[in-house]
């Protein structure tokens, strides 16, 4: 999608720039398929922040998305394409031949018109989903399902997708967009293609207001801040983390280059992490 630039009529304009929305078809979402959530902005139920740099934004109605896709040998044809305030990715509107109607994620070629199956008869073109053990080698996939009847969990943002390298045994070799290989049961779900909206990634927010627009509030750096604080806040102006081992989280633990990754069970399936490293 091409990416758009503003006059610079104001100096927020100068650098901003916004995606054309080409692809978009209607600004009406189906009313049966949507409902409201109520914000939080980041408070729990004590009213206490647990989530910072959350709060504003503009209203906004969820679109339930079928992720489940368990219509199997029905073709469905896309009526619209939409835009969705809550996920990066654009949605379709499919009407489905036995007449139901539900949203999916849109490919990057997704037009009004076209017909796509969740069928392991099916052609592996962009839309159409099977099983993955069905699904040719060399080809990209999103909408992953990574355990046997949950539903798609996972490359489901704009622009990702994932490359079918071998069909093995039990198993498909998938490498992930993240450069992980990962092994995936053969009877789990895909859909052949690649995510829409490529180039959200592209765009520049220019001022400030336009991440109030998006329920994003301001983010202070730590060496800004006072000693009691953040570990980082004290002294004249901008200062290093000084003595300390590394950089700090604001409540003292370590930032930057520290695993967090704790699922121990699934390392199994990983043949090679996102850092290029062969498991076991």
């Amino acid at each position: 999608m091409p990416i758009k630039k503003y006059k610079p009529y104001t100096p927020s304009r100068r650098f901003m720039t916004g995606l054309t929305y080409e692809e978009i078809t209607t600004s009406t979402p189906h009313k049966a398929l949507t409902n409201s959530i109520q914000r939080h902005a980041g408070r729990n139920s004590a009213g206490r922040i647990s989530v910072r740099h959350q709060g504003s934004g503009h209203k906004k109605l969820y679109r339930q998305i079928d992720f489940k896709l368990n219509k199997i040998d029905i073709p469905a044809t896309v009526e619209t394409v939409e835009y969705d305030p809550y996920r990066t990715a654009f949605i379709a509107l499919v009407c489905y031949a036995d007449g139901e109607r539900r949203y999916v994620l849109a490919h990057t070629t997704t037009k009004v018109g076209d017909q796509i199956i969740n069928s392991n008869t099916a052609k592996p073109i962009p839309g159409n989903r099977m099983e993955i053990g069905m699904i040719p080698t060399g080809l990209m996939v999103h909408n992953v399902e990574m355990i046997v009847g949950q539903g798609a969990t996972a490359v489901r943002s704009a622009g990702a997708s994932a490359l079918v390298l071998s069909q093995e045994g039990e198993y498909t070799q998938l490498k992930m967009s993240s450069g992980e290989i990962r092994l995936i049961h053969k009877k789990c779900s895909a859909t052949v293609g690649t995510v829409s909206n490529t180039d959200w990634n592209q765009v520049t927010i220019g001022k400030a207001g336009r991440s109030r627009w998006m329920g994003k509030r301001p983010t202070v750096l730590g060496s800004s801040m006072n000693p009691v604080d953040h570990p980082h806040g004290g002294g004249e102006g901008h200062q290093s983390v000084g003595q300390r081992k590394g950089p700090k989280t604001p409540w003292g633990r370590l930032a930057r280059g520290v695993k967090t990754r704790n699922r121990k069970t699934t390392d199994r399936w990983i043949l090679r992490t996102r850092a290029g490293k062969l498991q076991g």
